[in-house]
């Protein structure tokens, strides 16, 4: 598949999807989100995928919505710019137990199934941070830099940002965040939780992929699946029902492939071989 503003690239059971507009810092457009929402479903389907790496080309991330569409919003265009994303359809997860609140057009990160690492190389902005925080991991550059922005351009928390923002640093920094749209630096972003490391900026691709290698080689793809699963489910439960689901998928587990290959691998002190099943 060729893509007209990202970069795909399946390599060492490693997708890696590029944001490629470095013109202009990897502004969002609705065509580049159809783009990586179909790279993105691609990696889900293909079973030489066990991980996926988003990152940005050149010094940004992604600097928010360009302002293309933002004029176009303005301007009651925006059926214009809507119509250039529309014709790439991608497809939907093959799990239909995944709730349609993990389908949604910005959370659907969520429902898949293998996890989703940003490499954040530069600038997060408005929608570029908003869209990130529905990665399973964030891992930034020392050069990288974070706002929300929305309160300084007249907007609100956009696309469900307010609900998963306080779960992942906390309410009173997710009002302080939300309400001062300042920007903060990677370690600031690290002390507050927005992001699971801080690497030197010429390491940052390095240790991500050494990172994804690690949960593609050594890690059982159905362990990863319904651990997240479970994660993100849990949010909408209780802790009886959470209990109760992870012993009935412990017991599961005793009858797999995965299980039976995970215990052969260490008593005979080598790699696994998982095979997700």
């Amino acid at each position: 598949m060729n893509y007209e503003q990202i970069l795909y690239e399946v390599s060492d059971a490693i997708a890696t999807i590029t944001l490629n507009r470095p013109e202009r810092l990897n502004a969002w457009t609705f065509h580049m989100g159809a783009e990586v929402r179909h790279a993105c479903f691609e990696a889900e389907h293909d079973e030489r995928v066990r991980a996926i790496v988003v990152t940005g080309a050149g010094r940004g991330y992604c600097a928010g919505a360009d302002m293309a569409t933002l004029q176009s919003l303005q301007t009651g265009k925006i059926g214009e710019e809507m119509a250039a994303g529309s014709s790439l359809q991608a497809s939907e997860p093959g799990d239909p137990s995944v709730p349609a609140v993990f389908r949604g057009e910005y959370s659907y990160p969520l429902g898949l199934s293998k996890p989703v690492i940003a490499a954040v190389n530069g600038i997060a902005a408005g929608l570029g941070l908003s869209y990130m925080l529905y990665y399973d991991i964030r891992v930034a550059s020392d050069r990288a830099r974070f706002t929300t922005v929305f309160a300084r351009r007249g907007l609100i928390a956009e696309h469900g940002s307010a609900w998963i923002l306080p779960r992942l640093i906390g309410t009173a920094n997710a009002c302080e965040l939300l309400f001062s749209g300042r920007t903060v630096d990677a370690q600031e972003a690290l002390a507050l939780g927005l992001v699971n490391r801080v690497v030197p900026h010429d390491d940052l691709m390095a240790v991500v992929r050494e990172m994804a290698t690690e949960m593609a080689t050594l890690c059982s793809p159905r362990s990863l699946r319904i651990m997240k699963r479970q994660i993100y489910g849990d949010l909408f439960t209780d802790l009886h029902s959470a209990i109760m689901e992870s012993d009935t998928e412990m017991v599961a587990c005793f009858s797999t492939a995965d299980f039976r290959e995970g215990v052969a691998s260490f008593l005979e002190r080598r790699p696994p071989r998982f095979r997700g099943s």
